[in-house]
Order: structure tokens, then sequence, then C-alpha cells
């Protein structure tokens, strides 16, 4: 990896966001980072609840230095661009915001989210003058970086429950594109009609949608509705883990029949044989 391979990935990440929509899906290890390659991904992100159940921590429960080094791990499994999920910026200064971030932007991610979420239950959300001051300052420490890299800007509101988290997501987001996101996102909004008001509130900037979940939406349907891209957080990690969970549930109990849906030997050897 070099600073030109990083360029090629930052320009191939902005212009996905231009047209049409696209699936970013989320690993959580270099394994899974590989086997997302293979299936056609153009882009991965990283997921900070997937990272931390790797070490065995909750979400929001690794420090900076271990993030930093997590998206260095992601960055260098494959030749995708990589989007890094960089939670608050982990700090609440906003000098130690821009050191974070710019530490961020070095690791090579093509792109970064912030959000605005506190980590604290009696103020679950930073209060809008705030949010909109730490989204300039991470917006002026990736430009000061003089790299391509794009800057998502979260509104928390569906996730903390606020009381009116549409209309309160469209006025941060709005906020946030004028502040320098390049991309927005308010995870947790499922309504199609909630996510196309968000889309049209923000256009022409691009949005991302949040699908952890079994929704009977499609990314066609998705598209329809103006979206951008698509992640799905921590679901992948989920995913794996409930496989694990229910294997490992069922030797407790004396069975094996946990192992029925296994990918083999075989196939792993060949998947990973291919990096």
């Amino acid at each position: 990896m070099n600073a030109t391979d990083f360029s090629r990935r930052r320009a191939v990440f902005r212009k996905l966001h231009e047209t049409g929509c696209f699936m970013l899906p989320n690993p959580w290890d270099a394994g899974s980072a590989c086997a997302l390659a293979t299936l056609g991904f153009k882009a991965l992100a990283t997921t900070s609840s997937g990272a931390a159940w790797s070490q065995a921590r909750p979400d929001h429960g690794l420090d900076v230095e271990a993030v930093l080094a997590h998206c260095r791990e992601i960055v260098a499994a494959t030749n995708l661009p990589v989007n890094a999920d960089f939670e608050n910026g982990h700090a609440r200064d906003i000098d130690a915001l821009k050191k974070n971030v710019r530490h961020c932007v070095e690791t090579g991610v093509a792109g970064l989210s912030i959000e605005d979420s506190t980590g604290d239950a009696a103020q679950p959300l930073f209060e809008l003058d705030e949010a909109i001051a730490r989204m300039r300052a991470a917006r002026a420490a990736i430009d000061a970086t003089g790299a391509d890299v794009m800057l998502v800007g979260r509104a928390e509101c569906f996730l903390v429950g606020h009381a009116d988290a549409l209309n309160e997501s469209v006025r941060r987001l709005r906020a946030y594109a004028q502040a320098g996101a390049d991309c927005l996102f308010a995870p947790g909004v499922r309504e199609p009609e909630h996510v196309r008001t968000i889309v049209t509130a923000v256009a022409p900037k691009p949005v991302n949608v949040l699908v952890g979940y079994p929704s009977p939406m499609t990314l066609a349907d998705y598209a329809q509705l103006g979206v951008r891209r698509i992640s799905v957080g921590g679901a992948l990690a989920g995913a794996a883990w409930g496989g694990f969970l229910r294997a490992a549930g069922g030797l407790a109990e004396g069975r094996f029949d946990g192992f029925a849906h296994n990918a083999t030997h075989a196939e792993l050897g060949a998947l990973f044989s291919r990096n």
C-alpha cells in the first residue's frame, strides 16, 4: 500500500456516490473483508460493533488506538475502498477530535463517519451547535491532510429514541451538509417515506441507509427512493455470531447439529488461497 493506491481507492469511492445505489457491507476482520471482496462488492465499511465483539468488548468499547489498528487491518486486507465507522471521533475536545480524524485518514480509508452521539444516556446527542462545530473540525482535519477522503455526517436521532427523530434528523443532516459532510446518514430510519424525506432534504448530497435487519425491500427499492448506498453495520458479524452461538449451544447440550450449514474446510481453504 502507498499514497498512490490510497488515492486510487478514494477516487473510486467518490465516483460510486455519483449515481445509482451500491451495497457497502461491513466486515469485522481481515478474513471477512477478503470474503466480501471475492463476492464482487465495490467498497467496504468497518463496523464499530463487529470490531468490538471480535475483541470481547461491547459496541463502542474500543479505544481510539484499537479502532485505528482495526482500520489499518481492514484497509490492508483488500484493494477496495474502505469507509471507517469512526463513531464520534473518540474525543470531546475539538483539537483531540481533529488529531484523531487525521490519524484515521493516515490509515488509508476512503471515507470516515462522524456521529453526533455523546455516549451519555443523560444527554445522548451533542447540542446542535456543538455537533456542527465538530463536523466542521472533522472537515478541516481531512482537508489539512490533502487527502480526498469523504466525510459522512451521522445524525443518531432514531437510534437514541429522539421524540421527533425524523424532523430532528433532517435539521441536523442539513446542517452537517453545510458544515462539509459529503454524505449524510441517519441510522435507524426504516419507513420508505422517511427515507425519501431525508434524501430530498439533503439533495444533491448522497444518503446512506443502514439495513441490518431482514427488510422486505431490495437494493433496487432503495435506489428508487434516491438512496446512494446501503450499509449493514454489525449485521454480518451478528449473523456469524448467531451461527457460532447456536452451534456452541448445541455442543453444550451434547449435540452436533449446529454444524449442518458450516462452510467446509475446502471452501474456506480455496477462498483464502486466492489472497
